[in-house]
């Protein structure tokens, strides 16, 4: 595949928020993911600063996209499971340099 054709998305939410946010994600034109099970570690300020109880158990999904529908997902994590959201998460895509073992 070519190198500019693919982007992983990282979105790390609530821990419980996972499958809502997945298939926000899927509708916009993700085809899946992984849900890996992972530990905060924000301190008291980030509460202040952000007006939030910080839970400490997260679910981090990794979702490889297609360039064309990054946007699409990105903006479909977010109204699932942003900041706004009982799921208080974060998203954000990284390029990939290359990718084997999907048609």
């Amino acid at each position: 595949m070519k190198n500019a054709d693919y982007q992983m998305i990282f979105c790390i939410v609530n821990a419980g928020y996972s499958q809502v946010v997945m298939e926000a994600a899927k509708e916009a034109g993700a085809r899946g993911g992984t849900v890996i099970h992972g530990r905060g570690t924000a301190n008291r300020e980030a509460e202040d600063i952000f007006h939030i109880v910080i839970q400490p158990d997260k679910e981090i999904l990794m979702i490889l996209v297609k360039k064309d529908v990054k946007d699409d997902v990105l903006t479909a994590l977010n109204q699932a499971g942003g900041l706004s959201t009982a799921g208080q998460g974060i998203a954000f895509s990284m390029p990939v340099d290359r990718v084997i073992g999907i048609s």
